[in-house]
């Protein structure tokens, strides 16, 4: 038994192993005694090697890695949080999330903030950080789910605004339309999931995108599109 603090809830991940153990560590709960869980987490032999079976190209810890994963941002969602795909950075104690497909160059946005902004900014999580309300405020959560450089911080940050980014000659910002901004959050989430979670997780979507504002984001590599996006998104 391992206990862990991740996005403000008690997680207790049964045997972590591997990558899973070793991204976990600085989450590890100070009481290990913890009787309070929120999550439990236990992902079987059985289950890891139909994985395998099917994906043959990943090993034993890849899966083990992304099936505990799928499993805490599947039960997240009873807790008011969701998955989000996406490169989530933190300037003046604020969280700035940056969702897009792989490879689309969120990644690459995040750095230029950190490169920017020095010692004020810092990862919270490259991958796929927790999205969570908690009281009446939105807040982004570091996870050990984050990618395969581990950028994460074990950290709970406000969260200012949600930004899906695209790769475009000119750097541009505005507000996104709800519709739209549903499908991309939709597309970026957990999405194999029963009625009930499935439930879960248009509620939740609904309350964030009540608090949060959401943004559309067009950008080349550059400065420029640090500035743009920042200058948009600070204390909106």
């Amino acid at each position: 038994m391992a206990v862990y603090d991740i996005a403000g809830l008690k997680v207790n991940i049964i045997s972590p192993k591997g990558r899973t153990k070793k991204q976990a560590r600085p989450y590890l709960a100070d009481n290990q005694d913890s009787k309070d869980i929120d999550i439990v987490i236990d992902v079987d032999e059985k289950r890891v090697q139909r994985a395998m079976k099917e994906h043959p190209e990943l090993i034993q810890d890849d899966w083990e890695y992304m099936l505990t994963g799928s499993d805490f941002y599947t039960e997240l969602l009873k807790f008011k949080g969701i998955l989000l795909h996406s490169s989530c950075i933190v300037v003046d104690d604020t969280a700035y999330a940056f969702s897009a497909d792989s490879g689309t160059g969120k990644s690459t946005h995040t750095q230029l903030w950190l490169k920017h902004f020095g010692d004020r900014a810092y990862m919270l999580n490259d991958d796929k950080p927790a999205i969570r309300l908690i009281g009446d405020t939105v807040y982004a959560c570091g996870t050990p789910w984050s990618g395969k450089y581990d950028y994460s911080s074990p950290k709970i940050v406000p969260l200012a605004g949600i930004c899906f980014l695209e790769r475009s000659e000119n750097n541009w910002i505005k507000k996104a339309d709800t519709g739209k901004a549903v499908f991309n959050i939709f597309s970026q989430t957990v999405r194999r999931l029963d009625a009930q979670r499935m439930n879960n997780l248009f509620d939740v979507l609904e309350q964030i995108f009540d608090k949060v504002p959401l943004y559309d984001l067009g950008c080349n590599i550059s400065q420029e599109a640090v500035l743009i996006s920042y200058n948009a998104m600070k204390n909106k």
